[in-house]
């Protein structure tokens, strides 16, 4: 709009509000809080589980890989909480979780509490 010509609505237009009139008297309260309604956690992404024993000696170890959006410090704090449930050894190497022995289902439970979809891959 070229700024010589004049708007032909005027500021007055927009100052009725319809709803000025209306009062809440009669009207049941609203809920203070939602209703316990279960609030599903958005998942962080999955992470893959594998049991290996090729070059190790014919030890197994679990390793949990594939980790999306997630720094080194926050993935020795998890291998710290593997490590301390499972009883084990374990280490963070080249962005992998390793865990001492076949550790699976504990390695998953945990990282399904952190917001993790775990999935068992390969052997």
């Amino acid at each position: 709009m070229p700024s010589g010509q004049d708007n032909p609505r005027s500021d007055a237009d927009f100052a009725h509000n319809p709803f000025t009139a209306l009062s809440s008297e009669g009207l049941p309260p609203g809920p203070d809080q939602p209703t316990g309604l279960p609030t599903k956690k958005k998942s962080r992404g999955r992470v893959d589980i594998i049991r290996q024993k090729a070059g190790r000696g014919g030890k197994t170890v679990t390793v949990a890989t594939n980790f999306v959006g997630i720094g080194l410090p926050e993935k020795e704090m998890l291998a710290k909480k593997m490590q301390k449930t499972c009883g084990v050894g374990g280490t963070v190497k080249e962005g992998r979780i390793e865990i001492q022995g076949d550790k699976r289902t504990e390695v998953a439970q945990i990282l399904t509490e952190a917001g993790f979809r775990p999935v068992f891959a390969g052997g």
